[in-house]
């Protein structure tokens, strides 16, 4: 029985990838998982696999917190090697993020091949340092191979959970109605500085015929203060397919997991990268999205600013206003996001690890 361990930390554009490479695994191979005490691997994983913590942190800040941060990653490649040992791990896989360093250190230690995923279309530090050592670095962008002169990448997209698609039926709560669907959303933390941008806009739109639903996160202090027919405002939903696949366009941010969402699912959006992201890897994911048509980018601005309204009346101006002819917008944006779509990103995955196995 082949024995996967998986180093996936943090965010959900790290967790929801494995989650499905996992999940897409034959019957017969056993899983473990490693993680860092208090993220979101905490909530996630531990009704599924064996959840195991470490002690590690990221290269952020400076000095001495960096210095510290360095040191627990180094540190953390022991307790990795333990346990690689003593779970008879088969393949080490890692969805990128700092968690990936020690889980590739230990992996070389003791013989293990390692699958590295790197989602982004600028890869990670860890990636760009650490991808050479690996068996197979797999990537969910042509762009980010065009990035690793030390490797020779595998593009085989990111992969979405089964959910994003299988046909599912919109949540009874949306608000009613014929206007079209604009959903919101800040990815799996939320996005404050975009809840902001949006709300100036909503109560035009819901007083031009438009439904709303706007996921605020849970970290946002404005959420439920702005109460307006057509609206619908939640902090998540578990029903994020249904919403994707009915929803006529989206404002989002930009990282790899939500734009993969986006794409099986053949929504159009506006997306506002966060430009404090790393390396302003997500200023390339929405350049990506873009060159195919599939996305307009707005850069983040001040609340009042006319960029992103500009953005949206454009785009859903025609169905607002109920037009019976001219070009549609959005029709071209919805083929530009299903040629960016790779529905199969899981299975390709998985026959990676099963050839690194052995028993490809």
């Amino acid at each position: 029985m082949p024995t996967l361990l998986i180093a996936a930390s943090g965010t959900g554009g790290h967790l929801f990838p494995a989650l499905a490479v996992a999940e897409a695994l034959p019957a017969d191979w056993q899983v473990h998982w490693v993680g860092v005490p208090n993220r979101l691997e905490t909530d996630l994983v531990p009704s599924r696999y064996p959840l195991h913590m470490v002690r590690a942190g990221g290269l952020q800040g400076r000095g001495l917190r960096k210095l510290w941060n360095l040191l627990q990653l180094l540190l953390a490649v022991l307790p990795m090697r333990r346990l690689i040992r003593r779970e008879g791990v088969s393949v080490v896989f890692s969805s990128g993020g700092y968690i990936a360093a020690p889980a590739i250190l230990a992996a070389r230690w003791c013989g293990v091949p390692v699958v590295l995923h790197e989602s982004n279309a600028i890869p990670g530090r860890v990636t760009r340092l650490l991808g050479p050592l690996c068996t197979t670095v797999a990537v969910g962008l042509p762009q980010a191979a065009e990035r690793l002169s030390r490797c020779r990448p595998l593009v085989c997209g990111t992969p979405v959970r089964r959910d994003f698609l299988t046909p599912t039926p919109l949540p009874e709560w949306v608000p009613g109605g014929d206007g079209p669907l604009l959903l919101v959303m800040g990815g799996s933390q939320g996005a404050l500085r975009l809840n902001r941008m949006v709300r100036p806009l909503l109560p035009q739109l819901a007083a031009s015929g438009c439904r709303i639903v706007h996921l605020t996160g849970s970290q946002d202090p404005e959420a439920g203060t702005l109460r307006l027919d057509g609206v619908a405002e939640r902090a998540f939903s578990e029903e994020l397919p249904g919403l994707l696949q009915h929803c006529d366009l989206a404002i989002s941010r930009a990282g790899a997991g939500s734009l993969s969402e986006l794409a099986v699912c053949g929504t159009p959006a506006i997306l506002v990268p966060f430009p404090q992201a790393a390396d302003r890897h997500q200023d390339a994911n929405a350049a990506a999205a873009a060159s195919l048509g599939a996305a307009v980018i707005v850069w983040q601005h001040e609340p009042g600013e006319p960029a992103l309204g500009r953005a949206v009346w454009r785009l859903l101006g025609p169905r607002l206003r109920g037009a019976a002819t001219g070009a549609d917008p959005l029709e071209p944006m919805r083929d530009g996001m299903q040629a960016l779509a790779v529905r199969d990103a899981d299975r390709r995955l998985v026959q990676v690890l099963e050839q690194v196995s052995g028993r490809g």
